[in-house]
């Protein structure tokens, strides 16, 4: 769904959102989802990343995706409950929001809700497309992330 945004020209967009149970403790999932290192293993279209610094707000990411190195930044952290990673390409801004809640004590709840900030003529009339796009490629990550923590 399109909302305008406040500044002329500017749109904000939910790609996706997604919810995912997954059997192991709160703690444990918080740890695998901010093992940078990791990511490549449940961000499809990652081969690596990298953090400069620890898991918190303003550290920079730098990650190699589809041939090309680019970066996202930690916007926000609640470390063990919540994280927002900001990646900015052209005239979009891309946050995507994750978050662990305990389930039980021996499985957590994760969300992930993306949602992009289109700047300009030509990405308003692209964002459709963008995020369909989007959901396609990034709203398995959180399946993804259950396998992988799941089965070891």
């Amino acid at each position: 769904m399109l909302e305008p945004m406040g500044n002329e020209g500017q749109v904000m967009a939910q790609a996706f959102s997604v919810e995912e149970v997954i059997q192991r403790p709160a703690p444990q999932v918080w740890e695998a989802l901010t093992d940078w290192p990791s990511a490549h293993r449940w961000m499809p279209g990652i081969e690596s990343m990298t953090a400069e610094g620890e898991t918190a707000e303003g550290t920079k990411l730098t990650f190699r995706a589809r041939g090309a190195d680019r970066s996202s930044t930690i916007a926000q952290c609640d470390l063990g409950r919540s994280i927002v990673l900001r990646s900015v390409q052209g005239g979009v801004t891309a946050d995507y929001t994750y978050e662990v809640h305990e389930f039980d004590e021996d499985s957590a709840r994760v969300t992930l809700v993306a949602n992009c900030q289109i700047t300009g003529l030509w990405w308003s009339l692209v964002s459709p497309l963008l995020c369909v796009a989007v959901r396609l490629s990034d709203g398995k990550q959180l399946r993804l992330l259950k396998a992988m923590v799941e089965g070891g």
